[in-house]
Parts: structure tokens; C-alpha cells; sequence
């Protein structure tokens, strides 16, 4: 193999995995929409079968916006979950803590030593027993 015939090669490995990234994209947007008739689903996904590049190229036209649109929107889905998951582990601050033995001792649940305790458990981050 001469120098020309690896550039080769390489090209067309390039734009073969490329079109196994769109067509997964696509395949992916596919599923994904949720206003788009299942029969309809079922067409494009013919077509990629049949006439793949051609069918990739007149997706990625016709429907190029929705889908950036729909990705960005599961996009902001998965970081408000991950960013609701994140807080509910995390737990509470010392200052909420403390808050909350502060609302205990006024409304009369916990004495005065209670609340220093709980207080002197927060400020030095060792667990409550």
C-alpha cells in the first residue's frame, strides 16, 4: 500500500464512522420525538435502511432544528435531575440544622441542653446520635 492509498483509507474509514454517528443521532432524535406518528417513525426508518444517505441527508434538512431543539431539551431534563438528585443527597448544612433544633427548642419539643447538643453536633460535622 503507497502513502495515497492509506490517505484513502483513512477517508473513508472517516466518513464511514461519521455516518454511524448521524445515523445513530438520527435514529436517536427519532425515538425521542414524541409528536411524531409511530407510522411515520416506521417510514424513516425504512427509508434509512433503504436509501441510507440520501435519507440522512433529507432528515438532517428537514428536520435539523426540532432536533438540536430536542436534545438541548433532554439535555436541560437530565441536568435538572441530576442537579434535583445532587441536593436531595447531599443532605442539609450545619446552618439548617441548627435551624432546625432552633424551631424544636421554641416550639417547646427539646430542652435548652438538647439544643446546645444538637448545636455543638452540627458546628463539628460529627453525625447526630
Amino acid at each position: 500500500m503507497d502513502f495515497w492509498g492509506i490517505v484513502e483509507t483513512f477517508f473513508w474509514s472517516f466518513a464511514f464512522i461519521a455516518y454511524l454517528f448521524a445515523l445513530f443521532a438520527i435514529i436517536g432524535d427519532l425515538f425521542r420525538d414524541h409528536t411524531l406518528n409511530g407510522w411515520f417513525k416506521a417510514i424513516w426508518v425504512l427509508f434509512l435502511i433503504f436509501v441510507p444517505f440520501l435519507t440522512a441527508l433529507v432528515y438532517l434538512i428537514a428536520r435539523g432544528r426540532g432536533m438540536a431543539e430536542r436534545s438541548q431539551k433532554a439535555q436541560q431534563q437530565a441536568q435538572s435531575a441530576a442537579d434535583s438528585y445532587i441536593r436531595q443527597v447531599a443532605g442539609s448544612t450545619p446552618t439548617d440544622d441548627i435551624a432546625k433544633a432552633k424551631t424544636l427548642l421554641d416550639s417547646g419539643a427539646i430542652t435548652q441542653a438538647e439544643y446546645e447538643s444538637l448545636k455543638a453536633h452540627a458546628l463539628s460535622g460529627t453525625p447526630k446520635a
